[in-house]
């Protein structure tokens, strides 16, 4: 969406701007041309003496506080839940409509969760709390490309098992990545600090903490939030999550079954026409989504589209997204471009 596209300017703050994804944000607003009057980038202590460059100047860091929202309109929220559930009531009490990336608000009844090219009209719920929530990564990227086949007939059922980067732990698990893997090659023993394991030519079934039901938080998310955006709860999801040795970009293997017989020829047809999905499907020349071509790119890529031979209405597919961009700061920004738009 470009700036000829909006009337008025917003005075806009990035918390957690230092952060991986943070960082991203404010690359999407300056790419995007997302109508910015003033930037205010907000941080830790840690982060103090930092500087972002945006729109060809250098923007410094602020240190996050309660008086930091004063006279911002949009928020876009990025530094963990604890500092969501503190800072996101403030700042919607001052009158910023807060678009918060962490989990602490995406269950809430009275909370938009919101992907754009999926439940859009959800936005209007913002006035309930002035905040909007951002689904987790790998949800984004599964409903973008469920929700078209659900249209079109029902699912019913949902079975996912993600492949997901380090870049989604956060600057700490990239570089312990890459020092891992160095060392390894060079016949050194690896540091092990961001994970339980080793990450390094390794994978870990194991993605954030273990819950009394014996499934990890990251795949109750996936369950709970797949229900909510869709707006359907009798679709039942069950999920695997598994840390991988990737740096950006998530994979999943979705397999579905729906109460109508659908094709695979059908599902890419109507999948050609998503919004915010491409289709990469030719077998015969070994075309089929990977991470390392997502990486960067806006649209989340679906392919090894085949009917489920086990069950009478299934459908296997194989979804690739960046986590970074699409799954976090990009779905962020595209949420706050919609706010000024139709709301505000």
């Amino acid at each position: 969406m470009k700036k000829d596209k909006f009337v008025k300017s917003y005075n806009v703050a990035v918390v957690g701007a230092t952060g991986v994804v943070g960082n991203e944000m404010v690359r999407i607003l300056e790419e995007r041309e997302f109508p910015v009057r003033n930037l205010t980038l907000l941080a830790s202590e840690r982060s103090v003496g930092k500087k972002l460059k945006f729109r060809g100047k250098s923007v410094p860091v602020y240190v996050l506080n309660e008086k930091s929202f004063s006279g911002i309109d949009i928020g876009l929220f990025s530094a963990g839940g604890s500092i969501s559930e503190r800072f996101a009531p403030i700042a919607a009490a001052s009158g910023c409509v807060v678009i918060d990336n962490t989990s602490a608000f995406r269950m809430a009844p009275d909370i938009p969760l919101v992907v754009p090219e999926v439940n859009r009209k959800a936005i209007g719920m913002y006035k309930n709390k002035g905040i909007i929530a951002n689904p987790n990564c790998s949800t984004i990227q599964m409903v973008l490309v469920l929700k078209p086949i659900h249209d079109a007939a029902r699912i019913k059922r949902v079975v996912v098992s993600t492949y997901q980067a380090v870049s989604g732990t956060g600057k700490e698990a990239i570089e312990e990545l890459i020092k891992q893997t160095k060392a390894l090659l060079s016949g050194r023993k690896p540091a092990v600090k961001v994970y339980p394991h080793r990450i390094a030519f390794n994978c870990l079934p194991h993605i954030d903490v273990f819950l009394d039901n014996g499934y990890s938080k990251e795949e109750m998310k996936m369950v709970n939030e797949t229900k909510k955006i869709l707006g359907d709860q009798t679709i039942a999801v069950t999920a695997t999550t598994v840390r991988v040795p990737v740096l950006y970009g998530h994979s999943e293997s979705v397999n579905i079954e729906t109460e109508r017989k659908i094709s695979a020829r059908e599902v890419r047809r109507i999948l050609s026409h998503a919004p915010g999905v491409k289709v990469v499907d030719d077998l015969k020349r070994n075309k089929y989504p990977l991470p390392i071509d997502a990486a960067g790119k806006d649209d989340t890529f679906v392919g090894r589209i085949r009917e489920d031979e086990s069950i009478e209405n299934g459908i296997n597919m194989w979804i690739v997204s960046d986590n970074v961009r699409k799954g976090a700061a990009l779905n962020a920004v595209q949420i706050a471009e919609l706010l000024v738009r139709d709301y505000l």
